[in-house]
C-alpha cells in the first residue's frame, strides 16, 4: 500500500503554465528530432537534411542508419564540411543516451555556424524502433 503521508514526486512541483510548456517543447523540436521522423524523412525523395554518424569508423562499418555519413565528431571542422552548404541542416546521432558524441558534434557544428539537430535515441534508438541497419567495409 502506497505511503500517503510521503510527497507526490510528480505533483510536488506544479507543472508549467500552457503557454510557458509551449514554448518549452517548441524549443526542444527546435533542436532535436528522432528516429522516427529521421526514418520517415529519408524514405523521402529529398529528406531535408543530411545524417551524420559522428562515432568511430569502426562503430560506423558495423552498422548506421542507411543513407547516413560517417564524421566523427573529434573530425568535424570546415574542410570536411565543404560538400555541404553553409545552410544545410545537418542532424547528428552517435551511440545512443548514453553516449555524448552527438551533443559534442551538434556544438561544433553550431560554433562553426551550421544549422544542426541531434537524432535522439542515436543507434540504439533506431535499433529499439525496429528500422534496418546498413554496413560497410573500412576501407
Amino acid at each position: 500500500m502506497p505511503d500517503l503521508k510521503t510527497e507526490n514526486p510528480v505533483t510536488a512541483i506544479p507543472a508549467a503554465a500552457p503557454a510557458d510548456a509551449l514554448c518549452h517543447f517548441e524549443a526542444l523540436l527546435a533542436y532535436e528530432t528522432d528516429c522516427w521522423d529521421v526514418h520517415a524523412a529519408l524514405e523521402r525523395l529529398e529528406p531535408g537534411f543530411v545524417l551524420l554518424d559522428v562515432r568511430s569508423p569502426e562503430l560506423f562499418s558495423a552498422g548506421h542508419v542507411p543513407g547516413a555519413v560517417n564524421l566523427p565528431h573529434r573530425r568535424i571542422n570546415e574542410r570536411n564540411l565543404e560538400a555541404y552548404g553553409l545552410s544545410e541542416l545537418l542532424v547528428v546521432y552517435c551511440a545512443g543516451p548514453h553516449c555524448n558524441g552527438a551533443d559534442k558534434a551538434a556544438v561544433r557544428l553550431a560554433q562553426l555556424g551550421r544549422p544542426v539537430k541531434k537524432m535522439i535515441g542515436g543507434i540504439e534508438g533506431w535499433k529499439d524502433e525496429g528500422f534496418e541497419f546498413a554496413a560497410s567495409e573500412l576501407t
